[in-house]
């Protein structure tokens, strides 16, 4: 097999870089939706304190919170499968599509959720990403699996 492509690896580091820095800025999304609302999730943050309270129930807060939890629960496995895919030396202009598609479809998901678009925005912005996963997989088994 030849080399990757330095495109096709920069092409991937961009991609991934734009997810990662989204699910890193709902830790931040979170905390500033803690401080809004007064609410937060450990007595400690609270001392000293008569305005705030602990609450694992406000829907402001949780909704960025489960959304950021939907993150690292779908960024993790789009990196390490993206990873894999690139060593099948796809070509460049699908790799791209690949990656950008699942991309937005990611930054559609956390509007539609924290914003509270009617399903099946939601729903759908999740499948685009699963479907791109399961595609980048096959390719993946697929390209290897006669070398076992």
């Amino acid at each position: 097999m030849e080399g990757i492509s330095h495109e096709l690896v920069s092409t991937f580091i961009f991609y991934c870089s734009l997810v990662l820095l989204k699910t890193l800025l709902m830790a931040f999304w979170t905390a500033k939706r803690r401080f809004a609302t007064g609410v937060f999730a450990n007595p400690e943050d609270i001392k000293g304190s008569d305005s705030k309270k602990v609450d694992y129930a406000n829907d402001e807060v949780e909704r960025v919170r489960r959304c950021h939890q939907n993150d690292l629960e779908n960024v993790l496995p789009f990196v390490l499968i993206g990873a894999m895919y690139i060593t099948t030396n796809p070509t460049l202009s699908c790799a791209k599509i690949v990656f950008r598609v699942w991309t937005l479809a990611r930054y559609i998901h956390t509007y539609v959720y924290v914003m509270q678009v009617p399903q099946p925005s939601r729903a759908l912005s999740f499948f685009v990403n699963q479907g791109i996963n399961l595609y980048m997989l096959y390719c993946t088994l697929t390209t290897y699996a006669g070398h076992m």
